[in-house]
């Protein structure tokens, strides 16, 4: 039925929490900060990495965006750095980044059968590709962690884009990069704004899977296709019948 499968990540293949408010998450950054040269207070450090984010978002080109820009948070990790007068290469910085999000988490896992429906579509002949509101420097390692990285035949995450979903823009970047039909390509996630109406505004079929970190659906559902318990089983028969 279709050739090009787009899926979310996390809350449609992966489930995580982060906590970036817990104290201690703070703690640890700024001693860690303070190892290589940038020393903060703990309420210091907090407010500039917010103001730092606000910055970055707004060094986003116009043109990259219809609505709401994607910034790049390596750029504050780098500047949380520099800004005190201490150097940061493109390895620290990820390294930086890597870390904070290791200590923010509370837990990531792979939903039952994401790996399966991901290996059953491609037996099918099917294609798969990784279209994420996500950072990265946050989202690649994660993706190694789980073993899932090399199962996408193409990925686009928002953080290299400057833009997400569900901005028609981003949509079209996967399309054309990849060059994919729209007739032939269906959009599979959990949120129903984001993956769902955005993939209906570019023109495409959805699937809608709700997960336990599904926003509340609010106005009308636009999704062609709807498993409403989360189970990935489910999302496989449709797909593949």
């Amino acid at each position: 039925m279709y050739k090009n499968y787009l899926f979310d990540l996390y809350g449609t293949l992966v489930d995580i929490h982060t906590d970036e408010d817990k104290k201690s998450l703070w703690k640890s950054f700024k001693n860690l900060l303070a190892m290589y040269g940038a020393k903060y207070e703990t309420k210091e450090l907090k407010h500039k990495y917010a103001e730092l984010c606000e910055k970055e978002k707004l060094a986003v080109a116009k043109d990259k965006y219809s609505s709401d820009p994607e910034p790049q948070l390596l750029n504050v990790f780098r500047s949380l750095l520099t800004e005190k007068g201490a150097e940061c290469s493109d390895e620290l910085a990820m390294f930086l980044a890597a870390a904070f999000r290791a200590v923010s988490l509370k837990y990531i896992k792979l939903y039952d059968g994401a790996l399966d429906l991901l290996h059953s579509l491609k037996e099918a002949g099917g294609r798969v590709y990784l279209l994420t509101n996500a950072q990265r420097s946050f989202t690649e390692p994660e993706l190694r962690l789980l073993g899932i990285y090399d199962e996408f035949d193409g990925i686009v995450i928002s953080s290299d884009e400057g833009c997400k979903k569900p901005d028609v823009k981003f949509y079209n970047t996967i399309i054309k990069r990849y060059k994919l039909k729209k007739s032939e390509t269906i959009m599979i996630g959990n949120d129903y704004n984001t993956d769902i109406r955005g993939a209906h505004e570019a023109g495409l079929a959805s699937l809608y899977l709700h997960t336990n970190i599904s926003p509340e659906i609010q106005g009308e559902l636009l999704a062609d296709y709807a498993v409403m318990d989360g189970k990935l089983k489910k999302v496989k028969k449709i797909l593949l019948k």
